[in-house]
């Protein structure tokens, strides 16, 4: 039986996990988070399976974790945690879990639609502060909205997009059937949409896919949303255009180092909406993940 640790744990996943692991469960020791760098060797000692949720495993510290054989990253983006390829070459499994939290993240994307385009978060903000400044902001009916990305989460956005009046395009980088929503190029959906959702996958093919030459072809005012990864946008190209007012918000769950560092550009400008990478995080999502960590921790790291 595997010897696994869940390695960064933390009260409020606590509180749900307890209520999905239970004594038929193959015994899993649980650590709470945050785990830096240099702890991860010291931690995993001893452990051949490691549950994570969000530290960082780069090839060094690989390197340094000689018993590990197996990572159960929590949700589908390992690669902005796991060094995939060192992992690969070390003889270390990757398993990730997908399709948990669809509705979840897709609602939680809708909120930042609408905080976004009626400024939410900077008026209260403002009001919090002691200031008064109703701010004019965009009524959504009728807008369009481009998704990019038609797996799971990008589906739920549409259908919800469309319930509240919006016009929905949607791209995707494979075949694939829109279920009713009209498919674009990723051209034509920059052009034509006045708010973009970003819900691809982190890999070697999508990083940096909104590029600067992207950016510069969206709507002038546009709305970017990403509840994806960080790293399918390229940062340092999107703030100049938000300091330059050419692209209007970002409203964002994810950064490119979680949590952000006090330099984060994107914590100095105003026109950007800040989540602390929340959209999975429900109980009824969380649950699902849950459980179905433990099942692949208990299959273990030879299971094809």
């Amino acid at each position: 039986m595997p010897r696994t640790l869940f390695i960064d744990s933390t009260p409020d996943i606590d509180r749900v996990w307890k209520r999905v692991h239970g004594p038929a469960d193959i015994p899993i020791t649980v650590a709470m988070g945050p785990v830096s760098e240099e702890e991860v060797p010291g931690k995993v000692a001893g452990y051949d399976t490691v549950i994570n949720d969000a530290t960082y495993f780069s090839e060094p510290t690989l390197k340094r974790c000689t018993g590990l054989k197996h990572i159960v990253f929590l949700g589908t983006g390992a690669a902005s945690f796991v060094d995939l390829a060192a992992a690969e070459r070390l003889g270390i499994k990757v398993s990730t879990i997908g399709g948990y939290g669809d509705t979840t993240v897709a609602e939680h994307a809708m909120g930042l639609v609408f905080a976004a385009a009626r400024h939410i978060a900077t008026m209260h903000g403002i009001v919090r502060g002691g200031g008064w400044r109703p701010m004019q902001g965009m009524e959504l009916r009728g807008k369009t909205l481009g998704v990019v990305g038609l797996g799971g989460i990008g589906r739920e956005m549409a259908r919800i997009a469309g319930g509240v009046g919006l016009k929905v395009i949607g791209y995707n980088r494979s075949p694939v059937s829109g279920g009713g929503v009209p498919i674009a190029t990723i051209d034509e959906l920059l052009a034509q949409s006045d708010i973009v959702s970003l819900h691809l996958a982190l890999n070697e093919g999508t990083r940096g896919f909104l590029d600067r030459a992207r950016l510069e072809r969206t709507k002038p005012g546009v709305v970017i949303v990403n509840t994806a990864r960080a790293g399918i946008v390229d940062e340092p190209a999107l703030v100049e255009l938000l300091r330059a007012g050419r692209i209007g918000h970002y409203a964002t769950d994810v950064f490119g180092k979680e949590p952000p560092s006090p330099e984060e550009p994107l914590l100095t400008l105003d026109n950007v909406t800040l989540t602390a990478h929340a959209g999975y995080n429900t109980p009824e999502a969380a649950m699902t993940m849950y459980r179905r960590a433990i099942d692949l921790a208990a299959k273990g790291w030879s299971t094809p």
